[in-house]
């Protein structure tokens, strides 16, 4: 028995949207460890120049060792890098393509990654997935929940493997979290924020300030726990700033004209109308305010493996070319809505030498939109070179 990949489909009678039932959870739980064999193609099957670059450049990192081939030669590398999170570019499972529980709105929320080796230029990637669990919550934004939880196993074309992990979803009744959903309340009492002169610079300080390690080791030894990142700044949110991650990391239902047409065909719940009555897809609570509020946040916000990718994007600033990130665990908490500015902090928690004989560095992070709600946190794994080795 193969897992098929099932989207969503409308619900009837006087709900507005379909609901979670016994039936779809019965259905859902049967697919657990059941190879996925029918879903949608990646957004990259290879990792090229151009894939890199509009990847890197989506999730506003200007690291020369993932967009110039030049600079990249000279490392010891000698070739471009991908991104670490450019992993969720290779598989629209670990992105928060879901099936089963037909018609209820899903929402990723995290990932526990490994990553074996870098993703350097020109490899060509194999994927293979299937649900690992499926828990009930009890959640401020929408009450009932259910937390799809999906392993993926990502491969060189030769079977060399290059990451593998989990990532999941939470299952949330649309109703629900509109109508009775609590968690943004105080945040929609507040409004959109409206920034000042003042406001933007002291953002765009943070830009000013970021630095990459690049070329220079950092070495395990000069490393002490309790050592303070230097704080990355993301934002303020925009659509365009969303749009910009979609273009390299490739959206979920982003589609056009017939294609867009077929995708619809085969899955109808996806096309829910628009205020012209025009049939689109469950993505657009990233642009369009009216179905954001239709699934109880605040507004329009930003793609959960964008956020992990930001949080990533801070280690490799602080590792430089000759670290590793081998692990990284990301929870998403809070959304960042359209107008919301994220500060990433990160500290230094321990260092040990790993069953490998790697010199290991771990690092809790946490990042806080404008009001001071936790948008999410992290913990990485960075293997840094040590100067006795």
């Amino acid at each position: 028995m193969s897992q098929s990949v099932v989207d969503h489909v409308t619900g009837s009678g006087e709900d507005k949207y379909a609901k979670i039932t016994d039936r779809a959870l019965d259905d859902l739980r049967s697919l657990i460890g059941v190879p996925i064999t029918d879903t949608v193609e990646p957004w990259c099957y290879e990792a090229t120049r151009d894939n890199i670059r509009h990847y890197a450049h989506g999730i506003g990192d200007d690291n020369p060792l993932w967009s110039d081939p030049d600079y990249a030669a000279t490392t010891h590398h000698g070739t471009l890098v991908a991104p670490p999170s450019f992993a969720f570019a290779l598989s629209r499972i670990l992105s928060g393509y879901v099936g089963g529980l037909p018609g209820v709105h899903a929402m990723w929320a995290g990932a526990d990654l490994t990553w074996h080796r870098p993703i350097l230029r020109d490899t060509r990637i194999r994927t293979s997935a299937y649900l690992k669990d499926l828990v009930e919550h009890d959640t401020r934004f929408a009450g009932r929940a259910f937390q799809q939880i999906y392993h993926v196993e990502i491969t060189s074309e030769g079977g060399e493997p290059l990451v593998s992990g989990d990532s999941w979803c939470f299952r949330t009744e649309r109703d629900a979290a509109r109508e009775r959903g609590s968690k943004y309340s105080e945040q929609k009492a507040l409004g959109k924020t409206r920034y000042t002169q003042d406001d933007l610079d002291r953002i765009y300080a943070l830009y000013e300030q970021e630095s990459i390690q690049g070329a220079t080791p950092r070495y395990f030894e000069d490393v002490e726990v309790g050592q303070e990142l230097a704080p990355m700044g993301k934002g303020p949110m925009t659509v365009t700033g969303f749009i910009a991650f979609a273009q390299g990391w490739g959206g979920l239902y982003i589609r056009a004209n017939k294609i867009a047409y077929q995708q619809i065909k085969k899955h109808p719940g996806l096309g829910i109308p628009n205020a012209l009555g025009i049939p689109d897809v469950p993505e657009r609570v990233h642009w369009e305010e009216e179905l954001a509020a239709d699934v109880g946040t605040p507004g329009a916000y930003d793609y959960g493996p964008e956020r992990c990718s930001w949080l990533t994007h801070q280690l490799t600033n602080w590792m430089g070319d000759t670290g590793f990130l081998a692990r990284h665990t990301a929870q998403i908490r809070h959304h960042n809505i359209v107008g919301d500015a994220v500060t990433i902090t990160g500290r230094v928690t321990d260092k040990s030498i790993d069953e490998q004989g790697r010199s290991c560095v771990t690092i809790e992070q946490q990042a806080h939109n404008q009001h001071g709600n936790v948008s999410a946190i992290g913990t990485g794994v960075v293997v840094l070179p040590n100067r006795t080795v």
